[in-house]
């Protein structure tokens, strides 16, 4: 509803409890009212906002726990000088990704080694990388980062059960059981 009273336009919010607001005025609190009590309080308990990032979505995972006896059987299978990451939470939670080359891409590409299809993932968003049997992931100037064990990192070496975090995606990386033997005996 629009009202004209001595020459200035007004606009009504229209509603119970609501009032008329000057269009060439600034608003003052009396003006503009959350409901029936006005209580910022009150409307707090019926807020709807919703958390988005890398928070909201993720929950804690501890470093390679609830490993089901299909991961723990491909952990297992892996032969010296690979690793595996598992996606442990995310949109693919529960894919297995074999590390068995010198170099391998993580990133939102069509044509990464292992691809991300998320926006919280850049393109060309990190590199792992192999030298004999120890793995180090790189970040590759990602705009989210990416983290190992909570920390954001640019390179880290990675340990067994270390958790991976690109975007949204929360990993555990796991190397092969014969590299862990070989290296306890030296």
């Amino acid at each position: 509803m629009l009202l004209i009273a001595e020459g200035i336009e007004s606009v009504s919010l229209g509603g119970k409890g609501r009032t008329t607001v000057d269009e060439h005025r600034r608003p003052v609190s009396g003006d503009i009212r959350r409901g029936a009590g006005g209580s910022a309080r009150e409307h707090a308990s019926h807020d709807a906002t919703q958390t988005f990032g890398h928070d909201s979505d993720l929950s804690f995972v501890p470093f390679g726990s609830d490993l089901s006896s299909t991961e723990l059987n491909a952990i297992d299978a892996l032969p010296s000088g690979s690793a595996l990451l598992i996606v442990r939470s995310g949109p693919t939670a529960g894919a297995r990704y074999l590390l068995d080359s010198d170099v391998s891409t993580v990133g939102r590409h069509p044509e990464a080694d292992i691809f991300f299809d998320d926006v919280t993932v850049s393109r060309r968003h990190a590199e792992v990388t192999r030298e004999g049997s120890q793995f180090e992931i790189v970040d590759q100037r990602s705009l989210n980062g990416t983290y190992v064990n909570g920390e954001r990192v640019d390179r880290a070496a990675l340990t067994n059960g270390a958790e991976v975090r690109i975007g949204k995606f929360r990993l555990n990386f796991f190397v092969s059981p014969a590299d862990l033997t070989g290296s306890a005996g030296s």
